[in-house]
């Protein structure tokens, strides 16, 4: 992939990544090619947690650190992210009370199951246990080293894992705020639910042409569609944002329909005019986007006059 946006001669832009992707390798060569980067790291891995257990307690009631788009705690460090690193890197730390609960009880539930499977093993001989049992468990053997005697629980493991509940990571290569970070990752979002909404509202599933140059136009307009309908959505949703609440009139199609009611009528005096005033609810759908009542009359007198134009032009008709 970046091989080919080198290849296209892209050089100004950056990567945001998964969790997947976080290896010295994949960081070194975005930046060898001249990439910034902002990626999600998993909060267990070891250099990670022991970054969460420096800044544990310092952060996660503090309502300057209190993001509350998304609802955590962040804040950030710098550090160097492997050895021979020749840079400090922006290490983003977040907590999410919410996170927190689920995952404790994830790690709760799955101790539990491993807790019986290991009983139902006791006095028998037992093939070798995976690395996860053996994180979580001291096994103790029977003479013969074969057969399970009693499995014990590493409690400082699981009280470990269960102090790294709620917290992720997102590192990046240029400095940013832990507000600015998560933003931009969550902003990843935004472009998944584009081309998923795609096949949703454009009709992109069945395409229904006959020939190349037809694919082409049309998934082209689809395109150009998209790119509006996303800037509608997020628009309204940043409004809806500001109003703390969330009215039935503020997702896409309902405002469209709704602003599909500013009308024109041909008056008797052959003016074109607003049919009638502008209502609170599309004032507010105008709000969304920057606009007011006054550009609405100021754009529906200009259109007024190049109806007239064209009329006068054509004789009248």
């Amino acid at each position: 992939m970046i091989d080919k946006a080198h290849g296209y001669g892209y050089r100004n832009l950056g990567f945001i990544l998964d969790r997947g992707y976080f290896s010295r390798k994949n960081l070194s060569y975005m930046e060898q090619n001249g990439y910034s980067f902002l990626i999600m790291v998993k909060g267990m891995k070891e250099f990670i947690s022991s970054v969460i257990m420096e800044k544990h307690g310092s952060f996660e009631n503090s309502r300057v650190k209190y993001i509350d788009r998304y609802d955590v705690y962040g804040t950030t460090v710098k550090r160097f992210l492997y050895e021979g690193d020749q840079k400090k890197r922006n290490i983003h730390i977040y907590f999410s009370d919410g996170k927190a609960y689920s995952e404790k009880q994830e790690i709760k539930q799955k101790i539990r199951r491993l807790k019986e499977y290991l009983n139902k093993c006791v006095g028998k001989e037992c093939a070798p246990f995976g690395s996860e049992i053996l994180r979580y468990f001291y096994l103790h053997y029977e003479k013969d080293g074969k057969t399970l005697k009693l499995a014990e629980e590493n409690t400082s493991a699981v009280e470990k894992e269960l102090s790294l509940a709620g917290y992720f990571a997102i590192v990046s290569s240029d400095n940013m705020t832990a507000r600015e970070a998560i933003e931009l990752y969550k902003s990843r979002d935004a472009s998944e639910k584009l081309f998923r909404s795609d096949k949703s509202y454009l009709g992109n599933k069945s395409m229904r042409v006959h020939g190349e140059n037809a694919l082409f136009s049309k998934v082209y307009i689809q395109f150009i569609a998209l790119i509006l309908r996303s800037r509608i959505y997020t628009a309204l949703k940043e409004k809806c944002e500001k109003m703390l609440k969330r009215p039935n009139y503020m997702t896409v199609p309902a405002a469209l329909k709704e602003l599909e009611k500013i009308v024109m009528i041909r008056q008797l005096d052959g003016i074109y005019r607003l049919d009638h005033a502008v209502t609170a609810t599309q004032k507010t759908i105008l709000d969304a986007f920057g606009l007011n009542e006054g550009n609405v009359r100021y754009q529906a007198k200009e259109i007024g006059k190049i109806l007239q134009d064209l009329t006068d032009e054509n004789g009248g008709e």
